[in-house]
């Protein structure tokens, strides 16, 4: 009879054991990840509440129970941190639970150019990180933030250069502005700062410079050639009477023909009435742009006209008998087509 109760006893122990084993394995170690998310996203100053409330709100898990009391038990509730987490099907809890705790976040891929004004900046980077395009604004219409990186209000969106970036989603925008900032001290070296000095241009103005012939240029190969003329011109310090200064003046971007009407504009960005650089670019150059400024066509070129062909190019003149017959030709050819604005 003590035999069998012993056995019974022992039976007993290993199914409780087994049980115990399984429901730890099943806590820690099943695949119970789901795959309906791809990113977990937790906010600056989130709690484990409001982690909880996401995770079973989106169905991220599919065991949520099991989640929590592995969350509770591994301690995660004291140790939640922002970020966007890249969720694989099947992680266990403990694989979710040690990549949240410990921050390790997938970073965010931010690939920008082309982007005209800062507000469509702001607003493209607010749609890929924590910070909305608010936030981004405010910064960057702060005098006294924009000053500690040398920078204007009218200037500061030179800072941006096109490229390819990565950062972590839940960056600030003061940690995104100190990133920005590091390459485009990085692009600007010794050697194309020693080449902006020969134009006597500081980088800023190398850059406005170059916003302008990157409106003026639809083909990278002219952008030299452009720069030269507009070199030629402010070291003559006849005024630059660039039209896609006048465009972003009017701020009416379906301008296609730049009538007399509008060379009047009370703006400071209207190279018609006013000498020399504007305050700030007129769009973000390409780095191609920049590049054809610092490494400008020499030539004697002041003035140019779209070709009449509507390929894109321009006619360039170095007197204004030339250049009358160049704008003469254009404009017929604008006539021709119905082009009116």
């Amino acid at each position: 009879m003590l035999k069998k109760f012993m056995l019974a006893l022992v039976l007993v122990i290993v199914i409780a054991l087994g049980l115990t084993g399984y429901n730890y394995y099943a806590k820690y170690f099943s695949p119970n990840v789901t795959a309906s998310q791809e990113y977990l996203y937790i906010r600056t100053g989130a709690s484990f509440n409001d982690v909880y409330a996401a995770i079973k709100s989106q169905n991220m898990v599919k065991d949520t129970d099991a989640f929590y009391s592995a969350a509770l038990n591994m301690n995660y509730i004291d140790r939640v941190k922002p970020g966007r987490y890249h969720l694989q099907e099947g992680m266990s809890n403990r694989k979710l639970i040690n990549m949240l705790a410990s921050g390790t976040q997938e970073p965010v891929t931010l690939s920008f150019h082309n982007l005209r004004l800062k507000e469509q900046f702001a607003g493209f980077v607010g749609k890929k990180i924590e910070p909305d395009s608010v936030a981004i604004l405010r910064l960057l219409d702060s005098t006294s933030f924009v000053k500690q990186y040398g920078f204007t209000t009218d200037n500061v969106y030179i800072m941006f250069l096109p490229n390819t970036y990565q950062l972590y989603w839940n960056t600030s925008p003061e940690k995104f502005f100190k990133k920005m900032h590091a390459a485009y001290d990085k692009f600007w070296t010794a050697e194309r700062r020693a080449k902006a000095a020969a134009l006597n241009l500081d980088p800023i103005q190398v850059t406005i410079l170059a916003s302008i012939v990157d409106g003026e240029a639809l083909h990278d190969d002219e952008m030299p050639t452009i720069a030269g003329l507009y070199i030629n011109r402010l070291k003559k310090g006849m005024k630059l009477e660039s039209d896609p200064t006048i465009i972003f003046a009017e701020n009416d971007f379906t301008i296609h023909r730049v009538l007399s009407r509008y060379l009047s504009i009370n703006s400071p960005y209207n190279t018609y009435l006013h000498t020399g650089l504007p305050p700030g670019p007129i769009n973000m150059p390409s780095v191609n742009a920049i590049n054809s400024v610092l490494d400008y066509q020499r030539s004697d070129y002041i003035y140019m006209c779209a070709k009449e062909d509507f390929s894109g190019y321009h006619n360039f003149a170095t007197n204004m008998a030339d250049h009358l017959i160049n704008a003469h030709k254009y404009q017929q050819a604008l006539n021709e087509r119905n082009i009116r604005h």
